[in-house]
């Protein structure tokens, strides 16, 4: 046995997994003893006295997260890895609760595993091993088993019960305020305010005030003091979505507050102690916005503490089905029909891109609930209501009638807000109805000015290195724009 080896005690009712699992912990130098029951483990555990534990949940006669708190009762500090099946976000943060080290969903990758055993070895020669107390979840905020959204599980799992700054990246629509809710909702700030704010959805005038409040008269039209998102989020969690968007100067105090603890309001003097977890989250590729000197850098890496990358729904395949399913059952709840699909319904969810996400797959289903007759939902259903709809979920443009843009505008939005009857379109409607404008303006600018960026740039009236990156990100080739006939 080498020196970094150690006792590990691993539990599986499954012989095979126990059989290749004791042979890879034994090359890499461990003293491997099974188990295959909650029984089984618990006669082992005196007289094996193991290192690192090495469990599954689902046993013959228990449950394997509900004998942890004993073990670690009786041998406080030792690490324990969970393996599971069931692929949950419940899972991943329960075991975390119950004091688990580390948790592997199935099928798990040996070499892995390895490393999480040695991981722990290490973490309880240094004591670094503890456990979290806290309640089982009951509700399940996050849905979707695909080895994706694994990783997000554990990360989540590893931060709620800390006060660490949290960047969560990835596309619109794949869930990001989800998210910070989850580590908000299962954390130890609970009880108080979960607060959140669009940097994208405020005027760059009025970031401030919102952020940090203001005194009565520090502007023309402040009649009253105001309480800022960092003073109504006291004590709970500050959310601040689309980050990216956050004008320069606010990027700066934001900064000072993140490095000092506190703020003062706009017009004030006092200082106010900052008690918030500041949760960021964006689409945009900082990296790059920071290359083209439009984000700090120094706030960049204060953010960037424990980055969480949600992967887009046309990464998480095996996921659409039961996130169809939960829609479904969702717009149920909600009074709409019920409705169910079937096994080729799934297939062509499947196939689809998604490039609105999971905001876009709830959209469709909540349609098909109401405008689909059968209570079965077929794939030319389906099909027929993605031909009918853009991907993006705006319908299509209106003609521009004598009125010109804005009344056409008018007409579109209207016409988009009886669709859904007394219900409220989905949340984000400011930056997809954007989307649906800024591309063809920037194709038609970019054919105006015979590809030309610079007097594109000129035309528009934005920077070059800003008209670039949006080209770069909705995917427009410059050398191929449309024409002007």
């Amino acid at each position: 046995m080498t020196g970094t080896g150690g006792r590990v005690l691993v539990v599986d009712d499954d012989g095979a997994i126990r059989t290749v699992v004791r042979e890879a912990l034994r090359r890499a130098g461990h003293i491997v003893e099974t188990a295959a029951s909650v029984a089984e483990q618990r006669r082992l555990f005196a007289s094996f006295d193991p290192q690192v534990l090495v469990t599954d949940v689902i046993l013959p006669d228990g449950n394997g997260l509900d004998i942890i708190p004993e073990m670690l009762r009786t041998n406080p500090g030792l690490p324990v890895i969970v393996l599971s099946a069931q692929n949950t976000f419940t899972t991943a943060l329960r075991a975390t609760e119950q004091g688990a080290f580390d948790y592997l969903p199935k099928p798990f990758d040996l070499g892995e595993l390895t490393r999480a055993v040695s991981d722990a070895l290490a973490a309880r020669a240094g004591g670094g091993a503890a456990a979290f107390d806290g309640e089982a979840a009951e509700d399940l905020p996050l849905i979707g088993r695909s080895p994706p959204m694994q990783e997000v599980y554990r990360t989540i799992a590893r931060v709620v019960a800390n006060d660490l700054t949290v960047l969560v990246l990835g596309e619109s629509g794949t869930g990001k305020e989800l998210v910070a809710r989850a580590i908000h909702d299962f954390g130890p700030r609970a009880a108080a305010p979960f607060v959140a704010i669009n940097m994208a959805a405020i005027p760059r005038e009025l970031i401030e005030s919102e952020l940090f409040g203001h005194e009565r008269g520090a502007f023309t039209g402040a009649q009253a003091r105001s309480a800022g998102r960092f003073e109504q989020a006291q004590g709970g969690t500050l959310f601040l979505d689309e980050i990216g968007d956050m004008p320069m100067e606010a990027q700066t105090r934001l900064l000072r507050v993140l490095q000092a603890g506190e703020f003062t309001t706009v017009g004030g003097t006092r200082s106010i102690r900052a008690d918030v977890r500041i949760i960021a989250a964006t689409h945009k590729d900082l990296p790059r916005l920071i290359a083209d000197g439009g984000f700090r850098e120094d706030l960049y890496y204060r953010l960037n503490v424990v980055p969480i990358r949600l992967p887009a729904l046309r990464q998480r395949g095996d996921d659409i089905g039961e996130l169809a399913r939960f829609f479904l059952d969702r717009a149920a709840a909600d009074g709409l029909p019920r409705k169910a699909l079937d096994a080729g319904a799934v297939a062509r969810l499947i196939q689809h891109g998604w490039p609105g996400n999971v905001r876009e797959l709830e959209n469709l289903m909540r349609r098909l609930a109401v405008l689909s007759r059968e209570d079965v939902i077929t794939a030319a259903l389906v099909e027929q209501q993605l031909h009918q709809r853009p991907a993006a979920d705006v319908p299509p443009p209106v003609p521009a009638g004598s009125g010109g843009l804005a009344d056409a505008v008018e007409q579109h939005l209207a016409r988009y807000f009886t669709t859904f009857g007394r219900e409220l379109p989905p949340d984000g409607l400011y930056d997809r109805v954007l989307a649906e404008v800024e591309r063809p303006l920037l194709e038609l600018s970019m054919a105006a000015a015979k590809g030309n960026q610079l007097r594109a740039a000129r035309l528009l009236g934005i920077n070059r290195n800003t008209l670039r990156k949006k080209l770069t990100d909705l995917g427009i080739d410059a050398g191929a724009s449309r024409r002007l006939d």
